[in-house]
């Protein structure tokens, strides 16, 4: 893979902000879309928006948004493309053609989503994982989160991402099972069984975060105030968190599928423009660093 735009299958691109997203993508140099879908449909599309017939490379698919995502994931199971960006159609359309064996595109960890983003409050990006795919996950499944996010952070230039497992507390307490998965991750990096990133944990929001919010509560932690990577207990922890953090703090935001052979970006059919065009950023660092490693 080159060091210049990666070729992304954009599934089902049909409407005005999904289309702009691949186009600007493109002109900023982070992607070379290959639109996938009913190629009349498109091209009318393309029309509206002023955009030049030919300019854009379609693979001609039926109108169904089950068939498009297939062949789109077909594209990336043959090597032909390097990333996947989801355009208008369902999610579960989408992903169960991500998912499906047939796809070829699963590896031998689990699939999990990260946001990568941005807050006023805070010094520097974080990532924060699993919002959106696994509900409530396993200890096992915990660690192969970890290992994604800490994955796509040493991609994205830091040389050893610190991991703050988030809980309630930052206690370890029996009654609440997440603190036992938060301390058990800590020391299964300790062991290598996790690797590339420091983790601790339990630690509860604020003193992952805040240095001074953790020197209050006597935590002694490289990581506490320092965090690189925030992860949530469950789904509905993670999704809650990462509305918070968008609606009330204004956080930019930028995601996508690890766990993948290539990279999946799971944008939401509400996302602005600028939202997917950041999404295609990160992921491009991300499948420049998938390749390389594969070499």
């Amino acid at each position: 893979m080159s060091a210049g735009r990666v070729r992304t299958a954009v599934a089902y691109p049909l409407c005005a902000s999904s289309l702009g997203a691949a186009v600007q993508a493109r002109e900023a140099g982070y992607i070379e879309p290959l639109l996938v879908g009913p190629a009349a449909r498109l091209a009318a599309l393309m029309a509206e928006l002023g955009l030049r017939a030919g300019s854009l490379e379609i693979v001609d698919t039926p109108d169904d948004e089950a068939l498009a995502a297939r062949a789109a994931a077909g594209l990336a199971r043959d090597g032909a493309v390097g990333m996947l960006m989801k355009g208008s159609l369902h999610t579960d359309h989408f992903m169960s053609a991500v998912v499906a064996r047939e796809s070829g595109l699963r590896t031998g960890r689990r699939i999990s989503h990260a946001f990568v983003m941005a807050a006023a409050a805070y010094p520097k990006l974080f990532i924060l994982t699993d919002a959106a795919v696994n509900i409530a996950p396993t200890l096992q499944e915990k660690a192969d989160i970890a290992q994604n996010a800490i994955d796509l952070a040493r991609a994205l230039g830091v040389a050893r991402p610190k991991v703050a497992v988030l809980c309630a507390t930052e206690s370890v307490n029996p009654a609440m099972p997440a603190t036992l998965d938060a301390a058990a991750l800590s020391k299964m990096a300790d062991r290598q069984q996790i690797r590339g990133g420091q983790i601790d944990g339990p630690l509860a929001f604020d003193n992952a975060i805040s240095r001074q919010a953790a020197e209050q509560k006597g935590i002694v932690s490289p990581v506490a105030g320092d965090a690189d990577i925030l992860l949530v207990p469950d789904i509905e922890a993670g999704n809650m968190l990462y509305k918070e953090l968008t609606w009330l703090a204004g956080a930019a935001t930028a995601g996508l599928v690890l766990g993948t052979r290539v990279p999946v970006l799971l944008t939401s059919r509400s996302d602005a423009v600028q939202a997917r065009v950041d999404s295609c950023a990160v992921a491009a660092l991300y499948a420049r660093a998938l390749a390389a490693g594969a070499r």
